[in-house]
Order: structure tokens, then C-alpha cells, then sequence
């Protein structure tokens, strides 16, 4: 466990968390949305800092980031904890509930990047928003041993932790899960408006690719898929698109992303963008 960066203590020893838009008022005791991040005695503690549920080496494709140091391998890692509640996550194992972890420090991950010769460390599995303690100590060290950072998100950040850490991270790719601002907040749990600020942020800072799950009946909209392609054209119509096919998972069972229809959206969006790929077939 760790003390939290940002927190604001209120009346009654409750903690307000502003890591995330969400800003959490904590009572004693309690976690935030996250389920990670606990008020202790007045304190905002990080429950998952330096508790490791995965770590491995994965091709950078895989993230998926197809335009940065391409064809290296990456040393991924990940926690516990989400701050959305997607009904179909695809890693709800490590997203919503403690999966087994081993204990590892910043210097740790650095030097098994090191030792196994990856040119960079992903912070992904789990959002790393709400593992951010411990991806801000271990980018900072990896990119003073010269090595490359890359954040897989949901873009769900508020702005003085984005800005903090957006200066030690390298590539990234965020989920946008959509473009329905009403879904986004029903069904996800956020604000699209956040998001789409953090899309243009990122793209402004360093290498970004974009990932929408197409999921049979919650985002497949053909109209609001197209408003998302030119959305993120009028950012850069250069921003790499990800259409991934959804599986059922989780507490969502509806039949997967239809093949011919996410074609379909591939065609349409590359009449806006220039790189589109599907993925997950």
C-alpha cells in the first residue's frame, strides 16, 4: 500500500480522490469507484501499489500499437482495479475483483526490462489511471535507464495527474468506447467529453492509437460510429483506428461483433482516416 498523489481531505476524515473524474468522496474504511483506493484513517491509500497480477513479454502489436517501435517486444504489466464498469470487459478477472499478485517495486520492473532486453515497459491488463502511483515511479526510472513507456487507457484521468505523468510516457493507445455521451454514462460509467479532451491531449504529447470494441448492441450504431470517425479526423485523420471484434464476457452475452458489419465500419472510417485495422477475429 501506498499514499495516494491526489486526494483532498474533508470533514469527518473523509477523502475526496480527484485522480479521476469521478472524484470520489471516501469515508473511513471505504474504497472509490476503482475499488482500489482506500480512505485509512483520513489517508487516501493505494490498496495496489506494487501488487503485479501479470508480466509479460508481448509483441507492441498486441497493445495494439502498430505505428511505434514496431516490431520489438514489450515488457507489459498490470494490477487490479478499473474506474469505468463496462458489462462486457474483456479482463473483469483483474478489472473487478483481487486476482493473485506478486510483489514487485519500480526498480524490479525496470530491470526485468532490462534484463530481458525490451526497449520498453506497458502499463495495460488493468486501467493504469488507478494503478498510478506506482506506473508514474516506474516510468519516470525507465525512461532515466532510457527506455520507452507506453500507457494503454481508458483516457479516464483528471487533468494535474495527465500532466504529471503524460511527460514520461511515450505511446499509447486509448479504448474509446464509443461516441453516445449518454451510453458513456449508463452504461460505462463516464463522461465521453473527458475522453475526448484526454484523445486530443495525448495526440498533442506523444504517439497515440485509438481502440473501439465494437459490442453487438451497446455502441454499434452505424451513424454513431461514423460521428467517431470524423471526430477523431478532425483531431488527425494520421491517428491509427482500431475496430476490434467484442466476445461475450463478463455480464454481457450477446452474440459477437457481426464480421461483415465491422468491415463495413472499416470501410467507412477510412474514408477519414488513414490507417484503420480490425482486429480480434
Amino acid at each position: 500500500m501506498k499514499r495516494g498523489r491526489y486526494y483532498e481531505k474533508l470533514s469527518g476524515d473523509r477523502v475526496k480522490c480527484i485522480l479521476c473524474p469521478h472524484q470520489c468522496k471516501i469515508k473511513i474504511g471505504d474504497v472509490g469507484i476503482c475499488g482500489v483506493r482506500q480512505n485509512e484513517n483520513g489517508e487516501l491509500i493505494s490498496l495496489n501499489y506494487g501488487k503485479i497480477s501479470g508480466l509479460h513479454m508481448d509483441p507492441i502489436e498486441k497493445k495494439p500499437i502498430h505505428f511505434y517501435l514496431e516490431g520489438t517486444e514489450t515488457l507489459s504489466v498490470g494490477s487490479f482495479g478499473c474506474n469505468l464498469r463496462c458489462p462486457f470487459c474483456q479482463n473483469h478477472v483483474i478489472a473487478k475483483s483481487i486476482p493473485p499478485t506478486a510483489k514487485m517495486s519500480p526498480e524490479e520492473i525496470v530491470e526485468e526490462a532490462l534484463l530481458r532486453g525490451a526497449p520498453s515497459i506497458s502499463y495495460t491488463y488493468n486501467e493504469p489511471t488507478v494503478f498510478y502511483e506506482m506506473v508514474l515511479e516506474t516510468a519516470r526510472l525507465a525512461k532515466e535507464k532510457g527506455l520507452k513507456n507506453i500507457l494503454v487507457t481508458n483516457g479516464y484521468m483528471e487533468n494535474e495527474p495527465l500532466k504529471e505523468l503524460i511527460p514520461y510516457i511515450d505511446g499509447a493507445n486509448i479504448d474509446v468506447k464509443g461516441f453516445n455521451a449518454q451510453i458513456y454514462r449508463e452504461v460505462f460509467g463516464g463522461n465521453l467529453d473527458v475522453v475526448k479532451r484526454n484523445v486530443a491531449y495525448f495526440h498533442q504529447n506523444l504517439h497515440l492509437e485509438i481502440t473501439t470494441l465494437v459490442v453487438t448492441g451497446i455502441n454499434d450504431r452505424r451513424e454513431e460510429l461514423i460521428r467517431l470517425f470524423q471526430w477523431l479526423a478532425s483531431i488527425s485523420p494520421d491517428i491509427p483506428l482500431h475496430l476490434n471484434r467484442y466476445y461475450p464476457s463478463y455480464q454481457y452475452h450477446e452474440a459477437p461483433t457481426n464480421i461483415r458489419f465491422l468491415l463495413e465500419m472499416k470501410e467507412e472510417a477510412e474514408k477519414v482516416l488513414n490507417s484503420v485495422r480490425c482486429g480480434n477475429f
